[in-house]
Parts: C-alpha cells; structure tokens; sequence
C-alpha cells in the first residue's frame, strides 16, 4: 500500500509592526487602541500613559474611571476591557499594566496585548513608547511570541493573532527602525524554533528536518551540508546510527555554516550543537505512555540550533558560526539497541547502552567530538532537551545549563537574564565522574543520579578540553499553560539566548 504524502497546513504568521509619531487616536482605521498601566504612588491610585488622556477625550470615555472600576492596579499583565462604539472603526480599548516598567515587564505586556487582540485585525498602543532600554525590543518579541499558534484542523487555525501593531507615540521613528528589525529576527527564530518543535513527528522525521534546514540555508544565505546514514557510517558516527537504526526514517547529521560579512577570515568560531530526536519512544527501555506524549518536541535542541543559525545576520553575529544538529527517531523495531549493546562514536570512544531511553548524549557525543576533530572551534554550545532530573531540579520555569569557562558562563546567564530565556548554571562536579565507569566500554551512557550532572559528564569527555557550554532545556521543554509570551505545549526554548549572547560586540570576550 502506497504511504500518505503529509503536507503541513497554512500557518498563523506574527503580527506586522509599524513605528509611529502619531498617538493612537490619531492612525486611522485602527481597531484597538491599547496604553499603558502604572502603579501609583502606593495610594491606590494608578497613572495611564501617553496617549490615553487624548483618546479618552475623543471617545467621551473617562478611562480612569474604568480603571477605578475595575480596580485595576497596574501590575504587569493586568488588562482592563473598554468597548466602544466611534466612527472612525475604533471598538476596543485596552488598558494594559506595565508594573515596575522592567524590560520583562515590557516582555510580559507585549505578549499580555497580543492575547488580547487575537482576531483583530489591527491595533495601534502607546505601550512600548515608555519602555527603558531593551524594554522597546523586549515588548515587541512578547507580542510575537504571545500570538503564536499552530494548528492541523480541517477548518483552519481556531484564532489568529492580531494582522498589525503600530507601534505609536514614538519621538525618534527612524531612530528605532534597526533595533525592531533585531526584535522581529529575536522574536522568529523563537516563534520558528516553538514552531519546529511543535510539528508532529508522523510528518517530522530526520530526513524532513534535514529539509528544513536546506530551506533555511536558502533564506539565510548558510552553506549547508547533510549527510545520510549511508554516509554516516562511513564516516564513523556510530552514536546517531545506533539511536537512528531501528526507525524507518533513516537519520541525518545536519551542518550549517555562517559567516559574518566583515572580518570573517579572522573572526573567532562557535559551534553549536543541537538534539534532534524527532521522536523518542525511549527505545527498548520504553516510555510510560504518558511519558511519550510530548516527545515530539525532543528535537527542541536541533530546532534552536537552526532558528539561530537562520537569525545571525539579522543580529549582526561578528563571529563564525557552525551549527550541527544530529537528528534521529529513537523507536522500537527487531533492530533497535538493545540493553548491554557498546557503540563506537565518531573519533572512536566507546559507550556501554545500558539504557536506551538515554539516547540524546550518544548522538551528540558524536556531534561533539566531529566538531573538534573537524571544526577547529574556539567555543562550544550544545542544547538540548536531555534529562528529567533538570526538571525534577529546576521545575518548568527556568533551564540549566553547565559550562567548562567561567567567562562563557557569566556570558550566557546574562544572555538568559536579557532575553528572558533564564537558566540557573550547575556544576562540572568531578566527584561523580567514576560513575560513568563501565566493565567493557570508555563509559555507560546511564550511570544514574544526579542524573542532569552525570549526563554533563559524559558529554564533556567529548569536548576535547575547549570552553564548552551544555544547555539542558529540558525543564523548559514544556509550557504546562499560557503565561505571557509562553504558550502551551513545546517552547522551542534557547533560540532568543543563543542571539542574545552570539548577537554582541564580542561575545567571546573573556573566553580562553
């Protein structure tokens, strides 16, 4: 019987954005306007923002009184509902709170507005124009990310973000045009990465990963390279064969190679290394069914890896960048791994599978150590969704991550701090090393708690001693509900850290 050519459905693009002189009240044909929420002086009292006054002349309303109402205190998120009725189109004002009018805040509010204004067709706010530094960009990646949606029905998506956010009340129009345009890059490679994860894995396999990556080599003027499982056990990856071999969809190592358009010949070089299990059944050691359900989204590491790579010139990247994702199924077949089974990686390490629901480690290890053998980097980045122990530590609010240098370390918490992506950093703790120990191979790919730093460890004796980072998102793998810019369902989490940090001046600065 002939298999079913799937085809994804159209898909809900983010908002459009445009900058504006003008108070909302003043662009025409706008079906929102929104404004700004501040906490008074303790007193009860709260203040609106820039623009609310005019409108509320305009429409007769006495918007503070609907606040008063409400009992709104301005806290970051709170939203007061105003319907109207006017002739120019204008039918709703919303009166959103900005709270301590942090760049989070701002985040927070963006996403809060775009929730707000689903199916709206436009909506013109003064929210952003009192934003402080970062807090302009940081709104805008929290409507993008607030609006995303996906959806497989018959009918279509069941709502839509709103099509346009004019962005009003601003003194210096031109002024802001680069930095929205590296907010709109930040906030797509989140919305893509969300959107890679959330695919369903009875479409998204490795070779159809490896086709995505093609695609964004096209758009983003990458090279690209993609080696086939053919290929891939000449070359000796027996970490990603041996995960890959019992699917029917065969597995793909996926290279990406940026170059910043000035200095490149001499500019210093980063890879990053992303998991791309497009589905894990945990193998022979098989998952629980509830276990299973949100595993389509283990590829999360690979799909941040190729948002990034896609958003680099967008955020002006002054420094090289390859990324590698090592893409497989781990499924259950005659011919998967089983229990006691020794695999060869790529450079000849060898790992004793005693559990093969501890699959990630074995196809990046391979990953990990090409780049170093190949790649001659100054800096390694993994991320990837890898252990439940990260979110029996963390919870599912914050990522960990692990780093080798100090300086890369303090590099990418602040990234986490400013992009809103927060991480909490563990440590390289030597004493569990002979855990890893294994009577017949280099290592056991499962030696057992703490599981998050043991799985760090058997990653590092494939780093080849350079400044290295691991990023465990597992914790955030997830979003259990709708909660400002996160949705429910795969987060795609790491993209906006990754361009936070790689999009700086010198963002090796400090690193050995």
């Amino acid at each position: 019987m002939a298999k079913t050519t799937l085809t994804l459905p159209s898909q809900v693009s983010p908002p459009e954005f445009a900058i504006s002189a003008l108070a909302p009240h003043e662009i025409g044909g706008v079906e929102v306007w929104a404004f700004p929420v501040l906490p008074g002086d303790g007193s009860g009292t709260v203040l609106l923002g820039p623009g609310a006054d005019a409108a509320g002349e305009a429409l007769g309303i006495d918007l503070l009184a609907a606040l008063d109402g409400a009992r709104a205190s301005g806290k970051t998120g709170e939203v007061t509902t105003v319907p109207v009725a006017a002739d120019d189109g204008v039918r709703l004002v919303l009166l959103v709170g900005v709270g301590a009018q942090s760049p989070d805040d701002f985040r927070r509010a963006g996403a809060t507005l775009a929730r707000a204004t689903k199916d709206r067709a436009s909506v013109a706010t003064t929210i952003a124009s009192i934003a402080p530094d970062g807090g302009f960009a940081a709104f805008v990646v929290g409507a993008m990310l607030g609006s995303f949606g996906f959806h497989w029905r018959s009918q279509g998506p069941k709502e839509t973000p709103v099509a346009r956010i004019a962005l009003a009340g601003h003194d210096d129009v031109d002024g802001l045009d680069a930095e929205l345009a590296r907010a709109i890059a930040i906030g797509g490679a989140g919305w893509r990465s969300r959107m890679l994860a959330t695919v369903p894995a009875n479409l998204k396999n490795p070779p159809w990963l490896a086709d995505q990556a093609v695609e964004i080599a096209r758009e983003a003027g990458l090279e690209v390279d993609v080696w086939d499982e053919k290929r891939l056990a000449t070359d000796g990856f027996g970490g990603i064969i041996g995960v890959g071999q019992a699917s029917a969809t065969p597995p793909r190592l996926i290279r990406l190679d940026y170059a910043p358009a000035r200095g490149a010949r001499k500019a210093r070089h980063v890879v990053l290394v992303g998991k791309g299990i497009t589905f894990d059944t945990g193998g022979l050691d098989i998952k629980p069914a509830e276990g299973m359900v949100s595993m389509k989204r283990d590829m999360t590491g690979g799909a941040v890896v190729l948002a990034t790579m896609a958003a680099l010139a967008a955020v002006d990247c002054p420094v090289r960048v390859t990324g590698l994702v090592a893409a497989a199924e781990n499924a259950v077949s005659g011919n998967a791994l089983r229990p006691g089974d020794v695999i060869t990686h790529y450079g000849g390490r060898t790992s004793e599978v005693t559990n093969t629901d501890a699959e990630g480690r074995l196809v990046m290890a391979d990953a990990l150590a090409y780049a170093v053998d190949k790649l001659d980097p100054d800096v390694l980045v993994d991320v990837a969704t890898l252990t439940g122990a990260m979110k029996v530590a963390l919870g599912q609010g914050t990522g960990g991550f692990f780093a080798s240098d100090d300086a890369l370390a303090d590099s990418i918490y602040a990234a986490g701090r400013e992009s809103g992506e927060r991480l909490w950093r563990f440590p390289l703790a030597a004493d569990y090393e002979e855990l890893l120990s294994s009577k017949v191979a280099d290592a056991d790919n499962a030696p057992g708690g703490p599981g998050a730093i043991t799985a760090a460890l058997f990653l590092q004796h494939f780093t080849g001693g350079l400044p290295w980072a691991h990023l465990d998102v597992a914790s955030v793998g997830d979003a259990p509900a709708e909660k400002y810019e996160w949705t429910t369902g795969p987060t795609g989490f790491g993209a906006r850290v990754l361009l936070a940090w790689l999009g700086q001046d010198d963002p090796l600065t400090g690193i050995a």
